[in-house]
């Protein structure tokens, strides 16, 4: 069980970075310019005053973003128990060629849960490594609460969401058509 879980979290890893190489190279590409230093905005946002001091902008920083993360991720426990992962296990098990879709959508709930789920349905043999991966790579715990909250470019946010769910999902219809289990 160990190893079939470091191996998972290896493959999640190398793809990611071959996906993050391939995509900062793209932007650079595209955006010749250098990125101005955005911390500044979310200072000025939070009307921290960092630049009076590190140590108490940091604390109000956390305690804003604790109680974001705190609310929504307790809404989004309440949707996912009044869904019941036996709906989404039952889903899952008619899927066989749209796994990896069901699966990636799954992994855009931003919360653990969605992992966990995840990966119960694999290790209980309901779905397929690919479908595992792709539901996995689309997972990125309050990271996309967090990209909500602080990019207020709706648009720009979608994109990224989008890229995300659409390169896990093909990756993981990839390796369900080539075969790869472990």
């Amino acid at each position: 069980m160990q190893n079939i879980i470091i191996t998972i979290l290896a493959i999640k890893f190398a793809i990611g970075m071959i996906y993050g190489f391939i995509i900062d190279f793209c932007i650079r590409l595209k955006n010749k310019s250098k990125e101005e230093n955005k911390i500044v905005d979310i200072c000025e946002e939070e009307h921290c005053h960092c630049e009076k001091g590190i140590l108490k902008s940091a604390i109000k920083h956390t305690i804003n973003v604790f109680i974001y993360i705190f609310i929504l991720t307790l809404l989004i426990n309440i949707i996912v128990d009044m869904v019941g992962e036996d709906t989404l296990k039952n889903v899952m098990q008619g899927a066989s060629i749209f796994e990896p879709i069901i699966a990636a959508l799954i992994g855009l709930i931003p919360n653990c849960a969605s992992s966990v789920i995840i990966t119960e349905l694999y290790l209980s043999e309901i779905i397929t490594f690919g479908s595992l991966i792709a539901g996995l790579l689309v997972n990125a715990g309050a990271g996309i609460l967090m990209l909500f909250r602080i990019n207020k470019n709706i648009k720009e946010n979608i994109k990224i969401v989008a890229l995300l769910y659409i390169l896990g999902m093909a990756t993981g219809i990839v390796i369900n058509l080539i075969g790869i289990s472990i």
